[in-house]
């Protein structure tokens, strides 16, 4: 969890966005990024796989405020939240679909 040590968890109201039941996906995006397309086909992908898990996409440049507070300095990155809203991964970079979904069993 790399430049986030707040400890407080995420929520609806600050992502904008529900949370999945048992685990959500935020991935923070700038809209030329082209890797931030791929990953988004893989996360998409993987919440059609597991029950029970959200996808939510930032875009990095209309939340800047959310993207200091968390460290965020590159898209894609992905932070993988637990039925809670903490952080339990996080990665930088177009993940693959093994990752997501080993993250994944860490955060369920």
């Amino acid at each position: 969890m790399d430049g986030w040590t707040h400890g407080s968890a995420l929520d609806a109201a600050r992502l904008g966005a529900e949370l999945g039941g048992r685990a959500t996906l935020v991935q923070f995006s700038t809209a030329f990024c082209q890797p931030c397309r791929a990953t988004r086909r893989v996360l998409a992908e993987v919440t059609r796989m597991v029950d029970g898990v959200a996808h939510v996409e930032v875009d990095a440049e209309a939340r800047l405020a959310l993207v200091r507070e968390l460290g965020i300095t590159r898209t894609p990155t992905v932070l993988v939240l637990d039925a809670g809203g903490r952080v339990v991964r996080r990665a930088v970079g177009q993940p693959r679909t093994v990752d997501v979904l080993a993250a994944l069993g860490e955060a369920m």
